[in-house]
């Protein structure tokens, strides 16, 4: 059993772990699977806490992180891996920085509405975010073989413009990072997002088959796959109101909802 002042692991399967960050508003999780020759972690968390502490406690493989886009709570443990992939059109944010927000509101938002005490050394005032070169560039398509399971990748525009989905085989494990999750809106209205790309991401991922469990990356660890058909019926709604382009506000749907 892991024991972490600020991760809560669950173990999903034998070889699949969420590694959780509930003491934070954002209910954050990043997922570590395991193969018998390679392992991934997708997305590092905050950076609150230090997630390398616990994957080491879960495997001695050697980490590639792929990340499913450039968000603060996303990113927070990149520096404590060498092996970062990213796609392109997020790789600028990665390299240069974040735009968009300014320093002073992502340390607000990293330090606020907290339900666990802060890790020892860990000061809100002086948090800045992960910049780094990556050591590679993920591509909508690419299968990656970990050793008896596989990972394909998903461009999923919308959320950010290089967010991407992951979906494990055989498993019919689907990782939607920002792209879908329940309880919060989705985001479409940053400066960064696209409305029209996110609802065609949504479409996309609703038509993969064998899916079996959706895991967002915030908030309920582990969707039912049904939420895939709320998801086409959700599309379809927004295409036919025209609501894409003239419809601000939140959009509730039976599962989910997009704030605009």
């Amino acid at each position: 059993m892991i024991k972490d002042p600020w991760f809560t692991v669950h173990s999903i399967d034998e070889h699949t772990f969420a590694i959780s960050e509930y003491g934070h508003w954002e209910k954050v999780h990043s997922f570590l699977l395991l193969g018998h020759r390679r392992a991934v972690l997708i997305d590092t968390g905050l950076g609150i806490g230090n997630i390398r502490s616990v994957t080491d406690q879960l495997t001695s493989l050697t980490i590639d992180v792929f990340t499913t886009h450039v968000h603060t709570d996303h990113i927070g443990g990149h520096g404590l891996f060498t092996d970062i992939y990213v796609h392109q059109e997020d790789r600028d944010w990665l390299v240069h920085g974040i735009q968009g927000l300014t320093i002073e509101q992502i340390r607000k938002d990293i330090g606020r509405d907290l339900s666990k005490p802060l890790p020892e050394g860990f000061n809100p005032v002086t948090y800045t975010p992960f910049q780094g070169i990556p050591a590679g560039l993920l591509k909508d398509g690419e299968v990656f073989d970990l050793g008896g399971r596989s990972l394909k990748v998903y461009h999923t525009p919308g959320h950010s413009p290089g967010h991407l989905c992951f979906l494990e085989e055989p498993s019919g494990y689907l990782f939607t990072g920002d792209l879908l999750y329940d309880q919060t809106p989705v985001y479409a209205f940053y400066p960064s997002t696209n409305p029209a790309d996110l609802i065609n991401s949504l479409e996309r991922i609703a038509g993969i088959p064998g899916v079996t469990k959706v895991f967002g990356s915030h908030n309920t660890l582990g969707l039912k796959p049904e939420i895939l058909e709320e998801v086409k019926l959700a599309v379809h709604f927004l295409r036919e109101k025209a609501l894409i382009r003239f419809g601000t506000g939140i959009h509730h749907f039976k599962g989910f909802s997009i704030q605009f």
